[in-house]
């Protein structure tokens, strides 16, 4: 983020990053970064001092200068994650069910949410997704803050995990879900705010992020854009809790079409999820550091 003080990375190094091999430890170690030169050689091959050699007077050693290790790219930053439904939730219908205000009209507090035809559950799903990204994220020196910190309760309500996050301080904020569409269906969709009062100053920041999650998506996770909802790849929602009561630059991401075969057996894949995770984290350092 501009004024940070951070170190700023480049939108194509970040990117190049993020299509290194799946494991996320690729990505976390700046994979493809240069490496120091060989003591004795320079950029050139010229013939270059030992620290050790360089002497100040004669007799009198320089003391070897110490290593510093690299500034964290994510040091001082604070990022919300919101993994989408919970894993009991069909087991408490009366509390998901009662409704909640969501800024513009009345909505239930939370739903049970999708699944695969072999029953791999949407919340399972957000929830894998959420850790990688927090790993990858605590691993750049982030501070993380989580809707929910399992996947065996019930909640919380939407209007809730926006104040969540609302209140964490957080720079930007992601919503992770999956979406239950038509069978024939594939791909996934950016949802983004409209303007409704509580999030008004940060529509323009949400919109630019959306494009950077779209971008990051599209480049290292082989999910193409839905072609059932949305416009290349992006949606404007004004009925969801979690956009409409936001006050930190945030997107809502349907992942894939767990109802299609083909999005399902990627969705389910611990690979392509630590590959989601993955574009999730450089879209974050494009949108935090441009």
């Amino acid at each position: 983020m501009t004024g940070t003080g951070h170190a700023r990375w480049g939108r194509g190094r970040l990117l190049a990053a993020a299509a290194c091999p799946a494991a996320l430890a690729c990505l976390l170690a700046s994979c493809g970064s240069p490496q120091p030169a060989a003591s004795g050689t320079g950029p050139a091959g010229d013939a270059v001092a030992s620290p050790a050699a360089v002497r100040s007077e004669p007799g009198t050693a320089t003391p070897a200068p110490q290593p510093t290790a690299a500034a964290k790219p994510l040091a001082g930053v604070t990022v919300g994650i919101d993994p989408g439904h919970n894993g009991l939730n069909g087991t408490d219908p009366a509390y998901i069910n009662h409704l909640i205000w969501n800024g513009r009209e009345n909505e239930t507090c939370d739903t049970t949410g999708t699944q695969t035809a072999n029953g791999y559950t949407e919340a399972r799903y957000n929830f894998n997704v959420a850790r990688y990204l927090r790993a990858a994220l605590l691993a750049d020196g982030a501070h993380v803050v989580m809707t929910r910190q399992d996947n065996h309760g019930v909640g919380p309500c939407v209007d809730r995990r926006a104040q969540i996050l609302n209140r964490s301080g957080a720079q930007v904020a992601i919503d992770i879900h999956a979406d239950g569409g038509p069978a024939w269906g594939r791909g996934f969709t950016v949802l983004e705010p409209v303007a409704d009062g509580p999030n008004d100053q940060v529509i323009r920041t949400s919109e630019r992020f959306g494009r950077d999650v779209r971008a990051a998506l599209l480049a290292h996770t082989g999910m193409p854009e839905s072609d059932y909802y949305g416009s290349h790849g992006i949606e404007f929602r004004n009925d969801l809790a979690g956009l409409n009561l936001t006050t930190v630059p945030k997107v809502l991401i349907e992942s894939g079409n767990m109802v299609n075969s083909t999005d399902a057996a990627l969705l389910t894949s611990p690979r392509f999820q630590r590959q989601f995770a993955a574009a999730l984290l450089a879209a974050i350092l494009v949108f935090l550091h441009k």
